[in-house]
């Protein structure tokens, strides 16, 4: 079985695709996915800045005055003289306590990364389905392509037959130019099967951004291993499935956020500690003066200094309280729309189950009434040949022989499509 992670045009021009292959060089090349993974990245910074915010800020100074007219001197008298100082100072802060802010923060964060890595998780389920999706009707319009060739090589033969008996004298030209307008109307089925089949690779190549469809073939698997079997019921895959789903965890992490939220905003009633320290040194010169040494002086005046500040919120004109509110609510709507997701994927499995059910039943079906068909094609071929059946009688039981190849072609891509799907709604 063949992997692709970096396929080159060239390379798929003479190497059949198999789906497995197909998924995963769509994973590996689709944009969409690529996005995905760009705000995976994104929350992951957003997480690592919440983390960082537990650490004290230290910034350095260094300033240049000048002052003209009264000023202050270095033995913090004033005096009517210019004056010049140099200033140099370290300091930092820390948040000691934040109303439990930065503790909140993280783990919004950490909420923010795991759903986004659901996201991104879902946009690669999501590309799984509608490559399989493609996969499948290209499997599909190839089946059609073999039954309209089929149909070709029975209506030739008629017509290469009804030519010898022309020819002989045993029947009129009517005949023979009847069965060659069925020839040619064949002809123009087969033109259309294979324009379908030829868009069907168009969407493939598309879905996994290649340049050109010019060369794409895919590898035809082997339906006769794929019995059509009782499947699990609904709620069995169901419940494997919402354990699973990237698109129910993603929403049950958004929920849990939300709540996380609540705390967020509960945070404007707590008062706020902060600590403050650092070191400034002074130097000072009057213009026209002598004065102490630059160095004598940044070691004289040489000041640490550590502070606590407390801010105790009394009124903010109701801010906190709404903003409360309002984080209240939003965790409603998000129950809600993880209820909502929970209930669009058991009616997803529902609808994909039972449309499995009917393929297979279709399935089983069509197999028998391609087999019958086939049989009274093969005696109406026979009775036509030996002139005992009229050629709307031939034709009549040619057509439903077709008709039935190609219903039984279809049943078993749509039970093989079915199949992939439930397997990956349930987290396959």
């Amino acid at each position: 079985m063949v992997m692709l992670t970096s396929l080159t045009i060239s390379h798929a021009q003479h190497s059949p695709w198999t789906l497995e292959s197909c998924v995963q060089y769509a994973l590996d090349h689709n944009l969409t996915v690529k996005q995905s993974e760009n705000v995976v990245a994104q929350r992951e910074v957003a997480l690592n800045t919440a983390k960082n915010s537990v650490w004290p800020t230290v910034q350095a100074t260094a300033s240049q005055n000048f002052s003209f007219g009264r000023g202050i001197s270095e033995d913090n008298t004033y005096v009517s003289s210019n004056t010049a100082n140099t200033s140099f100072g370290l300091g930092g802060s820390m948040n000691l306590f934040t109303g439990f802010r930065v503790k909140n923060n993280i783990t919004m964060g950490k909420l923010n990364l795991e759903a986004a890595n659901a996201d991104c998780d879902k946009a690669k389920e999501d590309i799984r389905i509608a490559v399989t999706q493609a996969y499948m009707q290209i499997l599909y319009n190839m089946e059609l392509c073999k039954v309209a060739e089929l149909q070709i090589v029975i209506d030739s033969t008629q017509v290469e037959r009804l030519t010898v008996l022309r020819d002989a004298g045993k029947i009129g030209p009517a005949e023979v130019s009847s069965r060659k307008s069925t020839l040619a109307q064949s002809r123009v089925t087969l033109t259309q099967a294979r324009n379908n089949l030829n868009l069907a690779i168009l969407d493939m190549t598309q879905l996994l951004e290649l340049s050109s469809p010019e060369g794409f073939e895919v590898a035809v698997p082997d339906t006769s291993l794929l019995a059509p079997e009782i499947l699990s019921n609904p709620e069995q895959i169901f419940a494997q499935a919402v354990t699973m789903r990237p698109a129910v965890k993603a929403e049950e992490v958004r929920t849990e956020a939300a709540a996380t939220n609540i705390k967020l905003a509960q945070a404007g009633w707590w008062p706020t500690l902060s600590m403050s320290g650092g070191l400034i040194t002074d130097y000072y010169a009057l213009l026209g003066h002598t004065s102490k040494g630059f160095a004598s002086q940044l070691g004289d005046n040489f000041s640490p200094y550590v502070g606590f500040t407390l801010n105790v919120p009394i009124f903010n004109r109701l801010e906190t309280r709404n903003g409360v509110r309002m984080a209240k609510l939003q965790l409603e709507s998000q129950q809600l729309q993880s209820e909502n997701v929970r209930k669009a994927l058991y009616k997803e499995i529902q609808q994909a189950y039972y449309n499995a059910v009917a393929a297979r039943e279709k399935w089983l079906s069509s197999g028998v009434a391609e087999t019958t068909a086939f049989e009274n094609f093969e005696l109406s071929e026979a009775l036509y040949e030996a002139g005992k059946y009229t050629s709307t009688e031939f034709n009549e039981a040619k057509n439903n022989y077709l008709q039935a190849a190609s219903n039984l072609a279809q049943a078993r891509c749509e039970y093989f499509y079915q199949v992939q799907l439930l397997e990956l709604l349930a987290g396959k």
